[in-house]
């Protein structure tokens, strides 16, 4: 499972924390934390209410953790998510990641490519390397297996600070293999 964005490799830096002027509370701002806080978001919910399967926004707040705001690519598909969030939060979005056994992931990364744009400007991604994780997956769920999951996380993700009140949009485009996803966000920022 992946999410993922068409890009340049020059848009890409090799692994690190995210910047921390961003407020992550994850319980820190390491990766495997950012990792295992995306996906349990993405496993949190059942297939018909998944903010990943999501075709419009309609569930892009459901299961939000209080302290960041996720944002997802697709299963596979195009899709386009009308979101209002919270100001003050920083946004956590992977432009393509997949989870699983160490060599699965480690394949999956290096045909990798991927971009997030905000509001026009592309953003630069940080290219993690497989690393432990743990997913809390409910029952249903199409991102995971349910209960505690222990797997490697890896992908090209972005950890922006949190946005000024309006309106923004994030273009989320990724590719690993034959895999492709496209998800445009139109986020209204609360005041």
């Amino acid at each position: 499972m992946g999410t993922l964005a068409p890009a340049g490799a020059d848009a890409v830096t090799e692994s690190g924390p995210p910047s921390s002027s961003g407020g992550v509370a994850v319980g820190s701002n390491e990766p495997a934390d950012v990792q295992s806080a995306w996906w349990s978001w993405a496993a949190g919910s059942p297939s018909g209410r998944n903010p990943v399967e999501d075709t419009t926004g309609e569930f892009c707040a459901v299961d939000q953790p209080s302290d960041l705001w996720s944002l997802a690519g697709t299963f596979g598909e195009s899709v386009t998510r009308n979101c209002d969030i919270p100001a003050g939060r920083t946004l956590v979005a992977p432009a393509v990641n997949q989870r699983g056994p160490e060599e699965d992931c480690e394949a999956f990364k290096e045909t990798a490519t991927g971009t997030l744009t905000l509001d026009g400007k592309e953003v630069t991604l940080k290219r993690w390397s497989p690393m432990p994780i743990t997913i809390t997956g409910v029952p249903g769920n199409p991102a995971s297996d349910e209960g505690s999951v222990r797997a490697y996380g890896c992908g090209l993700w972005s950890v922006l600070p949190p946005l000024p009140p309006g309106p923004h949009k994030v273009e989320i485009r990724g590719t690993s293999g034959d895999f492709h996803t496209s998800a445009t966000y139109n986020l209204t920022v609360a005041p």
